[in-house]
């Protein structure tokens, strides 16, 4: 069966995926951030999490890949693009949005090693 192991490589990188975002989220909180939301989805598009520190909200791309650069130019303009629709669409609906600052990171998830959290990465 053919389409079989398409889908069984397809579950495999989803809950990669997964397990990399809850990774990242544990590094996060480490650092002090709140999260917010996990997975937040729009019809423009997902935000993979979105954290909170005082009235700095933060929206976090993650990307597991073997190295740390290919996990940062792994977000091309595009997604950079989308996610911003996103979080236009999240921050349209806080009644406090007008008090808040806003950055977008990326954790990188590497094999065998915390993730490593880039600030303001675009």
């Amino acid at each position: 069966m053919i389409g079989d192991g398409g889908s069984r490589l397809r579950r495999k990188a989803e809950r990669r995926g997964r397990v990399s975002e809850y990774l990242a989220a544990l590094c996060l909180l480490v650092k002090g951030y709140r999260i917010v939301a996990l997975r937040y989805r729009t019809r423009l598009g997902e935000i993979d999490i979105i954290v909170r520190k005082g009235d700095l909200i933060v929206f976090v791309e993650v990307k597991a890949r073997r190295e740390e650069g290919q996990a940062v130019d792994a977000v091309g303009f595009a997604a950079q693009r989308r996610i911003r629709a996103a979080s236009d669409q999240w921050l349209a609906r806080q009644p406090d949005a007008h008090l808040l600052s806003q950055r977008y990171d990326i954790v990188a998830v590497l094999p065998r090693r915390w993730p490593r959290h880039y600030p303001n990465a675009f």
